[in-house]
């Protein structure tokens, strides 16, 4: 049974402009559900704002919660931050928190959104809002839910906003695995970084991941799992810069499964990127690493 958090508010209706797809989050629901995958579905709640505020500039916070966030920052976010962005920007981090929670009763589940990794203290970055990885690790450890997260960071960007939020911390390790000449020019300092060359196919792609994944979760023993499984890395992404199959990215999301059953760690997946003009294919590709996952550790 797979156990996947969604709230139809991820979804926003906008004219097509610009390369974010604001659809995909029910696109993606409706490719799981075409799979005939059984599931059930967990609505989360908006993040409270003390939530958001132990991570986020307060002054930040407010001006998403009260759509007044300056221009400068929503160009560097890529995207306006209306009411209905401002929503669903709190809802996502909700929606991390309560499938990590989930997958520690479970073994997994997934958050239909989520994997906002660029997003850094006092700014959005990226397409990202809130941080939800750095903001669910932070709640978890501060309820006592985890003592040690891994956040394990597979989209082709590294995962800089991640890296700075939990920077110094004992009991948060990020793991990016990333093109390196892709964005962000200026890179943050992960607890380990992964710089991939362009073009990268699957097997060079999986060995470089086998050559740190085990190794981490031998090493730092996390509790819990926090995955920002992107699919961008795929060959046909319209913004990354790997080449990697279909195939290779349902080997990457088992070899990720695989290294944490053997050691009885829950993983939680967040979406994470994957852009391009076919959107409903970028849903099938996120759609595939749920049940993926949802197969090998179910």
């Amino acid at each position: 049974m797979l156990h996947i958090v969604h709230h139809p508010d991820y979804a926003v209706e906008t004219a097509r402009s610009g390369t974010f797809p604001h659809d995909k989050y029910a696109l993606v629901m409706r490719a799981l559900g075409e799979s005939g995958a059984a599931m059930t579905v967990h609505e989360p709640e908006v993040m409270p704002p003390e939530w958001l505020e132990a991570v986020h500039d307060p002054a930040y916070v407010d001006e998403v919660l009260a759509c007044r966030v300056p221009p400068a920052k929503q160009r560097r976010i890529g995207f306006a931050i209306d009411a209905r962005i401002s929503r669903r920007s709190q809802l996502s981090p909700g929606g991390t928190w309560l499938a990590a929670r989930l997958a520690l009763a479970h073994g997994y589940a997934a958050n239909s959104a989520g994997g906002s990794h660029h997003a850094l203290a006092d700014t959005g970055a990226g397409y990202c809002v809130f941080n939800d990885l750095a903001l669910a690790a932070n709640r978890l450890i501060e309820e006592g839910d985890v003592a040690r997260i891994l956040i394990l960071d597979l989209d082709v960007h590294q995962g800089d906003g991640t890296a700075a939020l939990t920077a110094g911390r004992g009991d948060i390790f990020t793991l990016s695995l990333h093109a390196e000449k892709n964005f962000p020019s200026r890179k943050a300092r992960s607890s380990l970084d992964i710089g991939l060359a362009d073009g990268l196919g699957d097997a060079d792609y999986l060995e470089a991941l086998a050559g740190a994944l085990p190794q981490v979760l031998d090493y730092f023993a996390p509790d819990l799992i926090l995955l920002q499984a992107g699919v961008d890395a795929h060959a046909d992404d319209k913004l990354g810069r790997l080449a990697l199959s279909d195939e290779g990215l349902e080997a990457r999301d088992r070899m990720v499964a695989g290294e944490a059953r053997a050691r009885g760690i829950a993983v939680a997946s967040t979406l994470g990127g994957g852009y391009g003009a076919d959107r409903m294919a970028i849903a099938q590709r996120h759609a595939r690493t749920i049940l993926t996952l949802g197969h090998a550790l179910g």
